[in-house]
């Protein structure tokens, strides 16, 4: 008796399904040994996440003077003690995961951190970003790796909605708490609750 043998099944997969079968996500060891070997240099503007490199928009006069503002006003605040409840980190990488490391506009960190590697979820009191074309990266992508890391607290500057946006209570698929400060409020941090609260206007209003 003959027999036949049956076909074997094909499986339809369009060309980006098939881009996606193929991609190998880079690990953060990977991603500086790139740097470090020159592949990624200091003008690739460039942050790891999810194993992925992603383009990181210019940084425009607006966004500039944002971080800017920040960096005086936590450093006014953190470095009138000594030694200072927190260091503060202005856009250099820190490392969420294995495959995570993005470069926030500013961080605030613990000074009694090891200085042979970047900030880890456990060093971090702070992340900010300040976003003028890149608010909704910002607050949905952004957002979301952060509160899956573990970092107790995300400011997210909206320079053009002139508010700072207030995330806490971070759990795995993203920040339970959200809250939207305009000017006439004032910032505290929950996690350094001795630094004085900032106002909102000296971020994104005309200041005093």
């Amino acid at each position: 008796m003959a027999t036949t043998t049956a076909p074997r099944p094909t499986i339809d997969v369009s060309p980006d399904a098939q881009l996606h079968l193929r991609e190998r996500r880079i690990s953060v060891e990977e991603y500086f040994a790139m740097g470090e070997s020159g592949i990624l240099g200091e003008d690739d503007r460039v942050e790891l996440l999810d194993g992925r490199l992603i383009d990181m928009p210019p940084i425009g006069p607006s966004h500039s003077h944002g971080v800017d503002d920040f960096l005086e006003l936590f450093t006014r605040r953190l470095y009138a003690d000594d030694p200072p409840s927190a260091r503060v980190r202005v856009q250099s990488p820190i490392q969420l995961d294995a495959y995570g490391a993005p470069q926030p506009d500013v961080v605030l960190y613990d000074p009694e951190m090891p200085k042979d590697r970047h900030p880890r979820p456990e060093d971090i009191y702070l992340v900010v970003e300040v976003a003028d074309t890149s608010v909704e990266y910002d607050r949905k992508v952004k957002a979301d790796h952060y509160a899956g890391a573990g970092i107790p607290e995300y400011w997210l500057v909206d320079l053009s909605g002139e508010a700072v946006d207030v995330y806490r209570q971070p759990e795995d698929d993203g920040y339970a708490e959200r809250v939207r400060h305009r000017c006439g409020d004032e910032l505290s941090m929950s996690t350094l609750r001795d630094v004085t609260p900032i106002p909102v206007a000296e971020i994104v209003g005309e200041g005093e």
